[in-house]
This record gives C-alpha cells, sequence and structure tokens, in this order.
C-alpha cells in the first residue's frame, strides 16, 4: 500500500516538476530547490523579526497597541515587514511539508538519509512550535484565542493539572513576566531551529542553502506583492480575557489543529498528534522493502576520467558519492530534470531511478548513459564523465623531484628502485597508474607505479635493463643511493574496474609491475572476484618475485599465479608452462565470454593477444591493455608508455 501511494505521488510529482520545467526552466524549478528555498525563508523570516521586535513592547498593555503602531504608522516599512514575517513563515511551513513529502514519494528515507529524515521531522516540530508561538505576541483575539486554547490542551498532559489555564482565568493573571517568556521563547526556539538546520543537511554532500539569485530575487518580488495587496492586521482588536473569543480567522497553515480542540476531546488531539508524529519517524522503516539476495550495503564506484575509486553507501546516487568523496562532478537541479551530470555507466548493473523522460531518451539509455543524481549502483559500478571535471582530471599534472632511497637488484636484468619525496611529501595515485620520468633535455621515460596506493612512503619502479637504453642504462651502471630524479605524475588509466566477472590478467616481464599495485590494492580492499595471473618470461631469472605471487594465492582462495617461460634454457629445471603466456591462458579459458582481461606488457605481446582474447569472445569493453614501447636511442617518447 505505502509503494501504491509513493508511485502515485511520484507520477504526481514528475508532471507537476515536467510543467513548471516548462515554464520557468530545469535549472530555476521551485521544485529543484525546495530545501534552499526553505534556508532562505527561514533568513526572511529571522530579519524581518528582528526588526519588529525592536519596536515591540514585551509587556501586557504595550504589546497590542505597539504592534499597532509598527503596522499603522510604520505601514511603509514596518507593516510591510509585518506581512512579509506572516507570509514567508507560511510559505516556509508549505516549503517543508512538500520537501518532505516529495523526499517520501521518491523513497529517500533509508539508509543515510534516514537522518535527513528523522531531523526532518524535528525541524517541523520546532517550525510549528515558534509558528504558533508567535501568534500569541500581538495579543488581539486571534491571540487570546491561541493562548487560551494552547494552554488548555498542555493542561491535559500529566503533571499540569491545570495550573497553566489558571493563568488566563483572569485578567489581572496575566503579567508583564508571561510576556518575557513568550518573546524569549520566540527568539531561543528559532536558535534552536536554525541549529537543527545546519544538522539536518550534514549528511547530504554539498548540500546548497541558497536558491539560485533569479529565484531568491522573484521570492522577494512575491512576498513584497503579497504585502501590499493583501496586508497583514491584527484581529478583532486588543485580547480581553474577560470575554470569550467567538469567531476568530485562523491560519490554517499554522493552526489547523485547532478547530478540533473544540471538536474534539484534548486526549484525542493529542494522539492524533502523537501518532502522527510516530507515523513519520517509522516511515523510513514502514516504507522499506525487502532487501534483494546478495545485496550489500556499499559498493565501490569507479569514476573517470582519473580514474577515482570511492565507496557508495545503500541507496546512495553516483553523484552523492562523488562529492562525498570530493570529487568535482558536474550537476545543477540534482533531480534528473536538467542533464548537467550525465554520464556513461561502462561496467555494472544501476537503478536508473526517477528523472524527466526529455532529460535521458531511451535512445541514450541504450547507449548506456545515466544520470549521477538519480542513478544508484546496484552492485560495483564504473562510470565516465564526458568532461574533464573529475578532482584527478581536473589538476594538471604534477611536476616532483624525488629522492632515491634504495635500489635492489632483483634480478640480471631487473632494478627495484624506491624514490622519495621531499618533507615527507606523499604523492596520491590509483593502483596501475605509471610516471614519467623526465631527462636532462625533457625526454621522459614512464615506469608504472609498483606499490599500492595505501603504501605510498615510497614509490616503488621495477626498471628492466634494455640494451643501449639510454635511462636503464644509467641506473645499472651509475646511479646511486641519494641521486635526484625529477618526474610527473600521475598518469594513465590502466586501472581496476568495477564489476563482478572474474579477472584474467596476462603480464610480460615488468608488466609485472602495474599488475602488482593492482593485486596489493584489490587485496586491501577486499575484492573477492576471482582473479588469475599468467606471468610470462623468458627464463626463470626473469620471474623475479614469483615468492611473493605464490604467497598471494597462498593468502588469498581467489587468487592463482600460473608463470609462463618462453624461451627456458635447456640447462634449467621447470616443470611449469612454456610457450606465449597469452596461449596458454587460452588452452585453460578457451571461451572468454563472461571474463576480464587485463593485458599489460611489451606491444608485440599486448598486439598478439588481444585480438585473440576478443576472438573467444570477450567483451571488447572488458578488454584493458597496457603496452611498454621501448624507445630507441635518441627518441622522444612523450606518448605511450616506455620501458627503457
Amino acid at each position: 500500500m505505502i509503494a501504491a501511494l509513493q508511485g502515485a505521488l511520484r507520477r504526481l510529482f514528475m508532471l507537476v516538476e515536467a510543467l513548471f520545467n516548462r515554464a520557468f526552466g530545469d535549472r530555476l524549478n521551485p521544485f529543484y530547490h525546495l530545501g534552499s528555498i526553505t534556508f532562505f525563508l527561514f533568513w526572511i523570516v529571522a530579519g524581518s523579526g528582528l526588526y519588529l521586535y525592536a519596536f515591540f513592547d514585551t509587556s501586557v498593555s504595550g504589546a497590542y497597541s505597539s504592534v499597532q503602531a509598527l503596522t499603522e504608522n510604520q505601514w511603509y516599512f514596518g507593516g510591510i515587514l509585518r506581512s512579509v514575517h506572516r507570509y514567508a513563515s507560511d510559505a516556509m511551513v508549505v516549503l517543508m511539508l512538500l520537501h518532505m513529502l516529495r523526499y517520501f514519494a521518491f523513497d529517500r528515507m533509508h539508509g543515510f538519509r534516514t537522518f535527513s529524515w528523522l531531523t526532518g521531522v524535528g525541524l517541523i516540530w520546532l517550525v510549528y512550535i515558534s509558528g504558533i508561538n508567535g501568534y500569541m505576541l500581538p495579543w488581539d483575539k486571534l491571540a487570546q484565542y491561541v493562548v487560551v486554547s494552547s494552554f488548555e490542551w498542555m493542561d491535559w498532559l500529566p503533571g499540569f493539572g491545570g495550573a497553566l489555564i489558571r493563568n488566563f482565568i483572569d485578567p489581572s493573571s496575566v503579567n508583564d513576566r508571561l510576556f518575557s517568556l513568550l518573546a524569549f521563547i520566540h527568539i531561543g526556539v528559532p536558535l534552536l531551529l536554525l541549529l537543527l538546520m545546519w544538522v539536518h543537511v550534514q549528511r547530504v554532500p554539498k548540500a546548497s542553502t541558497n536558491p539560485p539569485k533569479a529565484i531568491r530575487v522573484g521570492l522577494m518580488a512575491m512576498l513584497l506583492a503579497m504585502a501590499l495587496l493583501v496586508p497583514v492586521h491584527s484581529h478583532g482588536g486588543a485580547a480581553d480575557l474577560a470575554s470569550e473569543v467567538v469567531t476568530v480567522a485562523l491560519d490554517w497553515f499554522f493552526l489547523p489543529v485547532y478547530p478540533l480542540l473544540k471538536a474534539w476531546s484534548l486526549a484525542a488531539v493529542w494522539a492524533l498528534v502523537v501518532i502522527g508524529t510516530a507515523l513519520l519517524v517509522l516511515v523510513p522503516w514502514l516504507a522499506r522493502g525487502k532487501r534483494k539476495p546478495g545485496a550489500q550495503s556499499i559498493y565501490q564506484l569507479t569514476a573517470h576520467p582519473g580514474p577515482e575509486h570511492v565507496n557508495a553507501r545503500e541507496g546512495e546516487t553516483l553523484l552523492e558519492a562523488g562529492l562525498r568523496a570530493g570529487l568535482t562532478l558536474p550537476f545543477e537541479c540534482r533531480n534528473g530534470g536538467c542533464g548537467v551530470c550525465v554520464c556513461t555507466i561502462l561496467n555494472g548493473r544501476i537503478d536508473q531511478g526517477a528523472f524527466q523522460p526529455n532529460t535521458l531518451t531511451e535512445q541514450m539509455r541504450a547507449e548506456g548513459k545515466a544520470l549521477m543524481c538519480c542513478a544508484v549502483a546496484l552492485e560495483d559500478v564504473e562510470f565516465e564523465v564526458p568532461i574533464e571535471s573529475l578532482r584527478a582530471a581536473a589538476a594538471s599534472v604534477i611536476r616532483y623531484s624525488g629522492r632515491v632511497e634504495r635500489m635492489e637488484r632483483l634480478s640480471d636484468t631487473v632494478m627495484r628502485v624506491m624514490l622519495s619525496l621531499p618533507g615527507g611529501q606523499r604523492i596520491s595515485f590509483v593502483a596501475g597508474q605509471y610516471i614519467n620520468i623526465i631527462l636532462d633535455d625533457g625526454e621522459r621515460r614512464a615506469f608504472s607505479f609498483a606499490n599500492p596506493p595505501h603504501e605510498n612512503e615510497f614509490i616503488e619502479l621495477h626498471v628492466r635493463l634494455i640494451p643501449g637504453g639510454r635511462f636503464t642504462t644509467h641506473v645499472f651502471e651509475r646511479m646511486q643511493v641519494g641521486d635526484t630524479l625529477d618526474f610527473e605524475g600521475p598518469l594513465g588509466r590502466f586501472t581496476l574496474h568495477a564489476g563482478t566477472r572474474p579477472m584474467l590478467m596476462v603480464a610480460g616481464a615488468t608488466g609485472f609491475a602495474p599488475i602488482k599495485s593492482i593485486l596489493e590494492d584489490a587485496f586491501h580492499r577486499g575484492v573477492q572476484r576471482p582473479m588469475q595471473l599468467y606471468w610470462g618470461v623468458s627464463n626463470v631469472d626473469d620471474l623475479y618475485m614469483l615468492d611473493l605471487a605464490e604467497g598471494w594465492a597462498r593468502e588469498h582462495p581467489n587468487f592463482r599465479i600460473v608463470p609462463v617461460l618462453s624461451d627456458p634454457d635447456a640447462a634449467e629445471v621447470w616443470h611449469g608452462r612454456t610457450g606465449l603466456v597469452h596461449q596458454v591462458m587460452l588452452e585453460d579459458h578457451a571461451d572468454l565470454r563472461g571474463y576480464e582481461a587485463y593485458v599489460c606488457g611489451s606491444v608485440k605481446m599486448v598486439e598478439s593477444a588481444v585480438p585473440d582474447f576478443l576472438a573467444r569472445g570477450l567483451a571488447e569493453e572488458a578488454c584493458y591493455s597496457d603496452a611498454f614501447n621501448p624507445a630507441r636511442p635518441g627518441e622522444a617518447t612523450d606518448s605511450g608508455r616506455a620501458s627503457d
């Protein structure tokens, strides 16, 4: 039943919002700014209230006359502000209730949003308390009615026993201290309201508390027009406790239950309010559907360009997860109406959510498009933003100067070089990325990070000796601990992609370096997908970290290592696999449909492997490769990968 009600309300909201989009445009649609407009109205109420309070006489004899003088003698300013104060307060109530109703309709009450929902219930109570209290201050007939009715209602509660209403049996019982108390409440409650409003938005990433300028101007113009056309006046003259208020013009926004105090018993009205509040508090649980089997509370998102890895909480949209993690993502309305946050889903399943059909067409959805503000991950998801706006992409490539801290010869042809940055500085990168070593003449040589991102005290590089290689020869023959290397980075997009498919990894020689970074990062983050590494080298000595990889296989049941020798020496005792590494992998996996492949090594190896993998059913979007391109002497390699 609740789901059906939500569906009907959602369709109604989408229809009305579409009409408002045509009238105002998607960026000025007030339905997309309900929360921020409420904040703006609060400041209007607070500002106008401070001016009114400056002229208010907090005494029984002076309250009514001071309000009348402000309204009539200062009609050009004080009177207008009184009307603006009243209408802005009414509008604040309407928008808060509409805001809450919209969140209910779109089922945005679960997970991390439950906190915002519950604080929203508290905000409604504080707004009503403050508003009802405000109607007591002018001390006119309406104020008399509100005061007497309110105190009679509260007197029903255990502990009061009629003590409150006795203050209004006789006019002499009402004194100046009572009005001072009422004025204090009217200042104190809004301060609590402001504090809770601030708390309310803390769980919402980059929550807007200020609507667009055009909406602010239009709202102020509307309030001023209403103040001039329908000014607010006191009701029926000054309060007189010697006579009963028979008829009064109620404010149906703040005082809707007051007629029930005469028609129902006081207990019934309390029951209505308490049960209504309890239902609002319990709505996130009452409306919660059954979780799907195998559903998780946290999924990993991979955002490109970058890439950036962030976690999405249950029910959190791609946009909310990215903003919470500090990504600079494009967005405007946050409600599926403007299309600014469109992205392309590369891997993983999502719930598209509710959006305007003309913003995300059927053709766009068929092309893998989604709106980040509406899409919710149903598993690990990888998506791409069409503009270079992510944090990693927005920042320009940074140049560093690193110190050689350690050098370790892992084999006859592989040197492990550990670099540090001055002052304990650390570089942030994504597993699988690389840096460009900058030579004296500006030429660049690219080397992958071999360490995982969470172990970034040093930068670990695996440098393979290339005969005649300018830089690698320098590393093996002349470089010493303490030397300085200039480099830039991080660069590259050969990184672990989100998804659930089993992963097959093919590394040639020092192509093991980025694979090592990716695997250690995956182990650290608890990735449970099956992962199998085929490491191809010429001879046994080139398996320079086989013990480490075999240790991973013992520690992680979802990982397996298959070393492959392409040219074993006759004198070597080798009982393992031989041949071209990618062909060995195909011997074990004849059908690659449903797999994800990562290929890293020489250009020749990559160019041979990738077509063969695709021919065996591997989806093109599930094949990721990084080719090492050895530089020739004297040749710059500003683009591509270099291994010398």
